[in-house]
């Protein structure tokens, strides 16, 4: 699909007013509980359609397990190996697909894979994809990665989205990346696609729904928290006020807490079965460097499959598979952090790293389905639809999915809806720009001239700068900034604080930390002081009217999850 003219971007709708107006017509066809990217992606698939729909959120907007991504679009590869072939074959086209639909925030990604050895795991692999048990690790070799990336490069034919996989061998491996561990016989070197805005490619889709009318409405920090035969009971949690919404078909997309939000809505599930998966995000400019722009994608000695990933200045290593329990808090832990220095050492041996580099810690539950004596690795990453009747509702609960097939899975989930509905699909999202992908300029070329364009009083560095955060929809702010300044952060200076204005009036920011962590990149990059946080806390507390009491809190909670979910180093100044 063409990309679409400038004349078509849509402004950012104002979200606001979007706890009011569900709460003052509580009725739809629809109630979407769970604002991840699935819940998401799926309501503006039926907003689309012209279905009244509701979605609700208990946290903040990608809080829960969208926020925890690898930050990547990727076929899954490994997956091959356990057999999913239409899941692959989806992933892929789904790649490929966003990389034009949402070329502002998803872009291709080399991928470079250390390979030692070359034919290890020829016996070992068939038992693996036969019974789904790891049993003693067997490192990959050559033979099978080649085999692998040849089916890979087979699904992945759409006409050029990314060029096919290439090996080489130890010399030439060693010229590319000279840090490389000396003992690697090849590298191969593939094509996936990186993702270094989730919760704003996120927020992307979830305005691109508001936009379509009044009969899509949203709201962040409302909890659902009951069924009856009137419909969903949802609670403020910022005020407690409860009331319910009307609906003749409820979706439960809360990911990993799908099972309990069906408790709460007094039914009892057992379909997940989610795994934690941490990262650690380094300040070490030798690492950075050692990666050449790629990310580094092996196999460890345990058989876990782990990635060295240089993302916005800093380097991501990631990620464990580890069983956990969605009731419990995700939390990155020391073992996890010395599992990630091992393997850190095992592919450039020459590289130190230490605790002191660490600016960014993060966990997060998958929304994998119960597994029983599977192992973790092996546990499928497709998804599947359960439907019950409850109350006199359809009620439907997503088990599974994956960043990378958030638009396949929403146009099949909601082509479930329409079918409980009666309706039929009148609009399909294949194809159809997301956000500020719309417009999006393709070259250099093109990205000079529309930076030239729609500059207005901005220099062209800092014009330049807001269409690399925002895509096309930069031209909304830099309207409001050419009217009411832009004046730098004290404590992040390459944020603007009209900037922050404009973001909080604009995306329903509730909290401090809903702009440190989800709509910017503060947090991530290490670039939170305690200065940062109570200088945005102001900035809230302007907008908002908050108390001095409120904006105390909230600089104390951020403090706390930043410093012990998080374990950033806050200090006083400028980062």
């Amino acid at each position: 699909m063409a990309p679409q003219s400038e004349s078509n971007v849509n402004p950012a709708p104002d979200l606001r007013n979007s706890l009011r107006a569900i709460a003052e017509k509580p009725f739809a066809q629809v109630v979407i509980i769970g604002g991840g990217i699935n819940g998401i992606a799926t309501f503006r698939d039926l907003s689309l359609q012209g279905v009244e729909v509701v979605l609700v959120e208990r946290g903040d907007w990608c809080s829960g397990a969208s926020s925890a991504s690898s930050h990547m679009i990727h076929g899954g590869i490994r997956y091959l190996e356990n057999g999913e072939f239409r899941l692959v074959r989806e992933s892929v086209q789904e790649r490929n697909g966003l990389i034009k639909i949402a070329p502002h925030y998803v872009k291709p990604l080399p991928t470079t894979v250390p390979i030692f050895s070359t034919f290890s795991g020829i016996l070992s692999a068939p038992l693996r994809f036969l019974t789904h048990k790891q049993g003693t690790p067997k490192e990959r070799g050559a033979f099978l990665i080649k085999v692998g990336l040849v089916l890979y490069d087979f699904f992945s034919r759409d006409g050029g989205s990314v060029p096919r996989h290439k090996f080489m061998g130890r010399t030439k491996s060693l010229r590319a990346l000279p840090q490389l561990n000396k003992d690697l016989k090849y590298t191969a070197t593939y094509f996936d696609a990186s993702m270094h805005n989730p919760e704003r490619l996120a927020l992307d889709v979830l305005m691109d729904g508001l936009a379509t009318g009044p009969h899509a409405r949203a709201s962040n920090y409302l909890e659902a928290v009951g069924l009856t035969e009137e419909g969903v009971v949802v609670r403020d949690t910022q005020t407690g006020h409860e009331f319910t919404i009307a609906a003749e078909t409820v979706v439960n997309t809360s990911g990993p807490w799908t099972d309990l939000t069906n408790e709460a809505l007094g039914a009892s599930t057992h379909f997940m079965g989610g795994t934690k998966g941490s990262h650690i995000v380094l300040e070490n400019d030798e690492l950075l460097a050692a990666t050449g722009g790629r990310e580094i994608f092996f196999e460890h000695s345990d058989g876990r499959i782990v990635l060295i990933y240089p993302l916005k200045g800093r380097v991501m290593v990631g990620t464990t598979d580890i069983d956990a329990d969605p009731s419990e808090p995700s939390v990155c832990t020391e073992e996890e952090i010395d599992y990630f220095f091992d393997l850190v050492k095992h592919v450039f041996p020459t590289i130190a790293v230490d605790r002191d580099q660490i600016v960014y810690r993060f966990s997060g539950i998958r929304p994998l389905p119960r597994h029983d004596d599977t192992q973790p690795g092996f546990v499928s990453r497709d998804y599947r639809i359960e439907e019950r009747a409850d109350k006199g509702h359809t009620v439907m609960s997503l088990v599974g999915g994956k960043w990378t097939t958030f638009r396949a899975l929403a146009e099949h989930l909601s082509t479930e809806v329409l079918k409980s509905l009666g309706l039929t699909r009148t609009v399909s999202t294949a194809g159809l720009a997301i956000g500020g992908g719309r417009g999006f300029p393709r070259t250099e070329t093109e990205r000079a001239g529309w930076v030239a364009r729609h500059r207005e009083g901005l220099s062209l560095a800092r014009a330049d700068q807001l269409l690399t955060r925002y895509g096309t929809r930069a031209t909304a702010l830099i309207a409001y900034l050419e009217e009411h300044g832009d004046d730098a952060l004290a404590h992040a200076p390459h944020y603007g604080r009209q900037e922050i204005e404009y973001i909080i009036t604009t995306e329903q920011v509730v909290r401090v930390l809903d702009v440190i962590m989800r709509r910017t990149d503060l947090a991530f990059t290490g670039s939170v002081t305690e200065g940062t946080i109570e200088e945005i806390a102001g900035i809230l507390e302007g907008l908002h009217g908050w108390s001095s009491e409120k904006t105390s809190a909230e600089v104390a909670e951020a403090h706390e999850v930043l410093t012990g979910i998080h374990g950033m180093k806050l200090g006083g100044g400028e980062r």
